[in-house]
């Protein structure tokens, strides 16, 4: 490394190192990182090019999981906790009395120990025969998706399905159901004002929900859009609105 390199421009060598190396945790982290620099510096134009390498890096994880072929329900906070201290690749659906803090935990769990995972969290059936499923963080990303093996709700019981986990949802579901919750942060996505303000509101989804790529392709977007114009005059961290994800 050059003696009095830029802090980004060196945690962006180690990502592209680690990139070519299939060290794909490190990849993120280093990438992750360097974003969080840019964005606190406020430099959208090198924000847009970091995310490419760091959603690389997360689609080899994910995809690592996904070829595991593993996929498990956990509904009991008991077997969570002893699983987590021996996480195994795979697709992991938390249900409840599980909540979307849970699932995050647990991802952030299975990121420390170098172990790709792709981790979901249902809420109980709606009366539609509906799965809503949660992400949460600084802020909450809210769908609902068809539930597998055509399940019906029941009155009794937490889940309103009466779900014990088996069989587990295939990988082609968990797939499909972790890009829907992606889509449906974009989709209620405020268009208006400045591209500055966008930016705050993606970085908080992609912190909530980092497997998702159209979610990253539109963070760079409106990054690029941000670099052209002006900082608006208000304050550009716009605080959290309350749970503007909510059904």
């Amino acid at each position: 490394m050059t003696e009095g390199q830029d802090p980004i421009d060196r945690l962006m060598e180690r990502a592209s190192r680690a990139l070519v190396k299939t060290r794909y945790f490190e990849a993120e982290r280093f990438s992750r990182d360097a974003l969080r620099k840019a964005y606190e510096a406020a430099n959208f134009e090198r924000m847009a090019r970091i995310i490419l390498p760091l959603q690389e890096a997360r689609r080899q994880k994910r995809q690592l999981a996904v070829d595991s072929g593993r996929c498990v329900v956990l509904g009991d906070s008991g077997l969570l906790m002893a699983m987590a201290q021996n996480i195994l690749p795979g697709c992991y659906l938390l249900q409840p009395p599980l909540i979307g803090l849970d699932a995050r935990n647990f991802r952030d769990e299975a990121d420390g120990h170098g172990v790709p995972t792709l981790v979901l969290c249902r809420e109980p059936m709606t009366r539609e025969n509906k799965w809503p499923l949660v992400a949460t963080g600084q802020v909450s990303i809210r769908t609902r998706v068809d539930p597998p093996h055509g399940l019906q709700r029941i009155e009794k019981g937490i889940t309103k399905d009466g779900y014990d986990g088996n069989p587990p949802p295939d990988a082609m579901w968990f797939e499909r159901a972790a890009e829907a919750l992606g889509d449906a942060a974009i989709a209620k996505l405020p268009m208006d004002g400045p591209a500055t303000w966008r930016v705050d509101d993606l970085m908080e989804m992609l912190n909530v929900h980092p497997d998702h790529e159209k979610l990253h392709q539109r963070l760079e977007e409106a990054c690029r859009l941000a670099a052209a114009e002006n900082l608006p005059p208000e304050q550009r961290h716009r605080p959290p609105v309350s749970d503007p994800f909510a059904f």
